[in-house]
């Protein structure tokens, strides 16, 4: 089998663990996200979209274009960057998604009327060194947009917790965990804590797969904090995170990879071209937040 990935990283931990594994029997080729095109003949039976950049969309929008399988799809892995539609589809399909308001720029946002309490400015488009922080006081939040006037921004309501992420990570059917310190925590991230499946709330499980369901995605990790007693609330969605020292998670993708790559499981999955948004019928939930009305700015 010929296996692609689009990364301008092929040594990430990941990546390079799974290449290892597939190397032997397979042949693995690795595709700059800025590849010029047309795409080098022949193509991959199945490639892995590990770049969220728009060069690294835009190729694997001709490679589906062309028929090749594309795991996450760009249309999934687009989602998952802009957190107004994010936030959307994942409450248009009733999961328990902070609530989240869109504003055009930071400096709209201070120039208005003030938070009605702690909440959590995010810029809308995730990325690298992107904002996110906690804001407390008008003040917290002038200097704020003083330094990122332009960046548009959400804006969702601090949820009170015990400080800790939950980070789960699906492959497929498979689930990994950990715990790690929220970015918001004035003590900082620290390491992220190797968790069983058995020690999540009940139910938390059966919540990825469901987010993995609605968004179309076979490769992603979700972000959630506990709100008491194990109510769980989702703070953030990324399509091909690190998912760095889970143990077994390269063997996962290799499993996942050659699954796709000799068709298997074709009634759930996106590799059908472009303009398919996901596993079967899942398209149909992609909605589009308003940029005016209770989600946004007034």
């Amino acid at each position: 089998m010929r296996i692609g990935l689009i990364t301008s990283e092929p040594s990430h931990p990941l990546l390079s663990l799974t290449t290892a594994l597939l190397a032997p029997d397979h042949h693995v080729d690795v595709l700059d996200p800025r590849t010029p095109l047309p795409v080098p003949e022949p193509l991959a039976d199945v490639y892995l979209l590990k770049a969220r950049t728009p060069h690294a969309l835009a190729l694997a929008r001709v490679l589906e274009q062309r028929r090749a399988c594309v795991i996450n799809s760009a249309t999934a892995t687009a989602l998952c960057q802009d957190r107004t539609s994010m936030a959307a589809l994942a409450l248009s399909a009733d999961l328990p998604f902070a609530a989240t308001r869109t504003f055009t720029t930071l400096a709209r946002l201070a120039s208005g009327p003030a938070l009605s309490g702690p909440a959590v400015v995010k810029s809308r488009h995730s990325r690298r060194h992107d904002v996110v922080a906690r804001v407390d006081s008008p003040s917290h939040l002038r200097d704020l947009a003083a330094a990122h006037p332009n960046e548009p921004v959400v804006v969702q309501d601090f949820a009170p917790n015990d400080g800790w992420d939950y980070k789960l990570w699906a492959i497929g059917d498979r689930l990994f965990a950990g715990l790690r310190r929220s970015e918001l925590s004035p003590e900082g991230r620290g390491p992220t804590r190797a968790l069983r499946l058995d020690d999540l709330p009940p139910g938390w499980p059966a919540l990825v797969h469901r987010v993995g369901e609605v968004f179309s995605l076979d490769v992603y990790g979700v972000d959630i904090i506990d709100r008491g007693h194990g109510a769980p609330l989702i703070v953030d969605i990324n399509a091909f995170p690190g998912i760095r020292g889970q143990s077994g998670a390269p063997e996962a993708l290799a499993a996942l990879a050659l699954s796709r790559a000799n068709g298997a499981d074709t009634d759930r999955l996106a590799c059908r071209g472009a303009g398919d948004t996901g596993r079967s019928g899942r398209g149909r939930l992609v909605r589009r937040a308003p940029e005016s009305g209770p989600a946004a700015e007034p």
